[in-house]
C-alpha cells in the first residue's frame, strides 16, 4: 500500500514535518510504502479556470502539480500537512490543491484523506475543516484521530514539546492505516459503491 504526503509547509525541516514525520514511522511501521513531496517552498500559479486539463489530462502550467498527479492516482491515501497562516492553509498548498484535484480525472473515491495542522496557537480548526473539503467533494474517506489532527509549535522545533499533538499524529497513522487496509479487503470481497450518473445542477433552475 501507498500513502502520498504532501508537506505544505516552506520549511522544509520545520515544526510540519516533524508533525508528518511522525505519522510517516507509524506508516512505515505498519509496511505501507511513504512518499513526501514538499510543495510549500515552490513557486505555484493558481488555477485560472481555462479548460485545458479536461481536454489534455493535465494541467497546463506544467510544474509539481502535474508531477504529483501519478503518485496521486497510485497512492491508497493522501496526507495534507500545512502551517496555519491567518486561519487557513498555506497559499501554496491551496494553489497545489486546487489545481490537482480540478485537473485529475481518475477516480478518487476510497483513497483515504487526512489533513493535518500545525500553528503556534490558533487557527487549526479552521484550516483542518478547509483541506478536509477536498477529500469530502471526491469520495474520500476522512480518516480521524483522538483529537482534531493538530500540532502545536511556533519556533523551530518546539513541536517536539507537544506530546499530545505527536501522539495524535501516531493514532491518526495507524486509524489511516487500518482504514486503507479494510478498504482494500472491501473492495476486492464487495467492490466499489454503485455509481449514479452525475447530476449538474445550479441553485437558479
Amino acid at each position: 500500500m501507498k500513502v502520498l504526503i504532501l508537506n505544505g509547509s516552506p520549511k522544509a525541516n520545520g515544526n510540519t514535518a516533524m508533525a508528518l514525520s511522525e505519522m510517516e514511522k507509524v506508516f512505515l511501521q505498519e509496511g505501507i510504502e511513504v512518499q513526501i513531496v514538499h510543495v510549500g517552498n515552490q513557486a505555484v500559479r493558481g488555477c485560472v479556470s481555462c479548460d485545458y486539463c479536461s481536454k489534455n489530462g493535465k494541467c497546463v502550467f506544467d510544474d509539481v502539480v502535474n508531477e504529483i498527479a501519478p503518485k496521486f492516482q497510485e497512492a491508497d491515501g493522501l496526507v495534507l500537512g500545512t502551517p496555519v497562516y491567518y486561519a487557513s492553509a498555506n497559499a501554496t498548498l491551496i494553489a497545489v490543491l486546487d489545481r490537482l484535484f480540478s485537473s485529475t480525472r481518475f477516480p478518487k473515491a476510497m483513497k483515504v484523506g487526512a489533513a493535518v495542522t500545525v500553528a503556534r496557537r490558533g487557527g487549526c480548526s479552521a484550516t483542518f475543516d478547509e483541506l478536509n473539503k477536498y477529500f469530502t467533494i471526491s469520495g474520500m474517506p476522512v480518516v480521524s484521530s483522538q483529537y482534531w489532527n493538530s500540532v502545536y509549535g511556533g519556533a523551530p522545533g518546539e513541536a517536539a514539546e507537544d506530546a499530545e499533538g505527536l501522539q495524535t499524529m501516531r493514532v491518526l497513522a495507524r486509524n489511516m492505516a487500518f482504514l486503507m487496509k479494510s478498504i482494500a479487503l472491501g473492495k476486492e470481497k464487495y467492490g466499489l459503491p454503485e455509481k449514479e450518473p452525475r447530476a449538474f445542477t445550479s441553485f437558479v433552475r
